[in-house]
């Protein structure tokens, strides 16, 4: 049973990322995580936003992943709760409108309970009456919002700013996010160990966005130094991500995701200076799979047993590398003849969220496998959140 619970206040076309990496991140942390939505209940959905700047004189919408709800709002008992997370995008606009939400809200800042919100989602806050003479940031659009409410606005400098003001934790953006999600662990009485390790991301363009975001920041929440690098580019250039999600068809849907920041260059990774290897999948492995740098730096990881976490049609390089020979392994359904041909035992991923670890390598199915996966890539590299 999960030591800590935490509720977030969902709404259709809320920001992708600001509501997903804090869910899973989460829960790989050992933290149950209940996500609501007014009217509507469990098991329904909620459309998100992708929300970015491209440009212009703001940002850019698009549409994101369907994001299931796995509780009902008309059920939820504060009591049994011990923090609350609420995400930007655009659905805190008509959610500070809602009455139940403003009542909720303010028995959570009664009760002093941990209360995280992000980008927009301080319109709520405002809207609820919490942040009178409170310190408070936010998406920058929303400052005049705060002050009216009368809050000690904070400034943002860059996108990844954070307040903390007794119980509240607040933030800017979803870049924010590592800083953001550690302080309100922090705020729920936990604490991170073994967190000094060096973890490199293996990208491409058109990986899939929730499978580089989300293990990215939460293993930086984490306290761990994180590089994403991707063949012929370099530090601060960008790769382009797929939203890929089942909306009815007979396979998933694509659709544009966000832009995901490289924080190295390929060519002068030193790979011995990482503890382990993330492999996202989407539509990058691909064509990474054919490049034989990719190859001799994913048979290095494994030639010396390092943690190798690789999620999706990430294993289309595990196979490529010939390093699944002998091994257990799951993967995307329709990746099995790449892991059966590659000598695997062929792992069937019933549910979609199972994951698997056989010695160093994790392998998971899809994005909804993520706190599994997260966690089992924790226990190889001897990380523990406690509360």
């Amino acid at each position: 049973m999960a030591s800590k619970k935490v509720l977030l206040l969902c709404g259709d076309y809320m920001e992708d990322y600001e509501a997903m990496v804090p869910f899973q991140a989460l829960q790989a942390y050992g933290v149950s995580v209940d996500a609501v939505c007014p009217g509507k209940k469990s098991g329904d959905s909620c459309r998100t936003a992708v929300h970015q700047m491209t440009g212009h004189q703001t940002y850019a919408e698009s549409r994101g992943h369907n994001f299931a709800l796995n509780a009902s709002f008309d059920e939820v008992n504060v009591n049994e709760f011990d923090g609350l997370v609420i995400p930007g995008g655009r659905a805190p606009e008509y959610l500070a409108m809602d009455d139940k939400v403003l009542d909720l809200v303010r028995k959570f800042s009664d009760a002093k309970k941990p209360i995280a919100s992000v980008c927009h989602g301080q319109l709520i806050l405002a809207a609820a009456g919490v942040v009178q003479n409170r310190k408070c940031t936010a998406y920058p659009a929303v400052k005049p919002v705060l002050v009216a409410a009368g809050a000690k606005w904070e400034e943002a400098d860059t996108m990844d700013k954070c307040t903390v003001d007794g119980n509240l934790v607040t933030a800017v953006a979803y870049d924010a996010h590592p800083e953001f999600i550690s302080l309100f662990v922090k705020a729920l009485g936990g604490s991170v160990a073994g967190s000094n390790k060096r973890i490199l991301f293996l990208c491409g363009d058109y990986m899939e966005d929730y499978e580089v975001m989300v293990p990215f920041q939460s293993l930086q929440a984490l306290g761990c130094h994180v590089d994403a690098v991707c063949p012929e580019k370099g530090a601060g250039e960008k790769c382009a991500t797929a939203i890929h999600d089942f909306e009815g068809d007979q396979t998933y849907s694509e659709k544009p995701g966000h832009d995901f920041a490289l924080t190295a260059s390929f060519d002068n990774v030193d790979a011995s200076s990482y503890d382990a290897l993330v492999i996202p999948g989407g539509r990058a492995p691909e064509y990474l799979a054919l490049n034989d740098k990719v190859i001799s730096l994913v048979r290095g990881f494994m030639d010396k047993a390092k943690p190798v976490a690789s999620i999706c049609h990430g294993q289309q390089i595990l196979s490529a590398a010939g390093v699944l020979k002998g091994r257990k392994c799951t993967a995307y359904p329709a990746v099995k003849l790449n892991v059966v041909l590659g000598g695997a035992t062929w792992l069937e991923p019933n549910p979609i969220d199972r994951c698997f670890t056989d010695g160093n390598l994790v392998t998971g199915a899809a994005w909804p496998g993520h706190p599994e996966f997260i966690s089992q890539l924790m226990t190889l590299l001897g990380i523990k959140v406690t509360f």
